[in-house]
């Protein structure tokens, strides 16, 4: 059995594309202030080791550090939301809105459903975090 081709993305405009070799851990829904407002809603995201990122068109790329420990990227031409990146781990969270075709996972979890909106609620059953 071969090498199963990477799993791929984009931004709204292309100038920023991602590659993921190897399959997607489930990602979370992070609840949060800073996640809410940096993605206008709630901030769907996977965990990526970066030795199995590749990003094309980084020169796109824009950060917006969030705090000592986080920085947040999106493309400074359309201003998707790309990455949720904690700068000392050697993993990249993914925006799962950024894949092309279907990425064979599922949503594990709610995060900081404390922090979430009032407009909304989590009727999915899947486990909440209140942090």
């Amino acid at each position: 059995m071969g090498k199963l081709p990477p799993i791929t993305g984009s931004c709204l405009c292309g100038a920023v594309r991602i590659a993921v070799d190897g399959p997607l851990a489930q990602p979370d829904a992070c609840h949060c202030t800073e996640c809410r407002k940096h993605t206008g809603h709630h901030g769907v995201f996977v965990d990526v080791p970066q030795a199995q990122l590749t990003v094309t068109g980084e020169d796109a790329v824009r950060w917006y550090r969030s705090s000592e420990k986080v920085r947040r990227g999106f493309c400074g031409t359309c201003g998707a939301t790309l990455f949720w990146d904690p700068v000392e781990r050697d993993w990249t969270s993914v925006a799962m809105g950024l894949f092309d075709d279907a990425t064979g996972t599922t949503l594990e979890m709610h995060i900081f459903v404390a922090e979430k909106g009032d407009y909304y609620s989590l009727s999915d059953g899947l486990p909440q975090n209140q942090h």
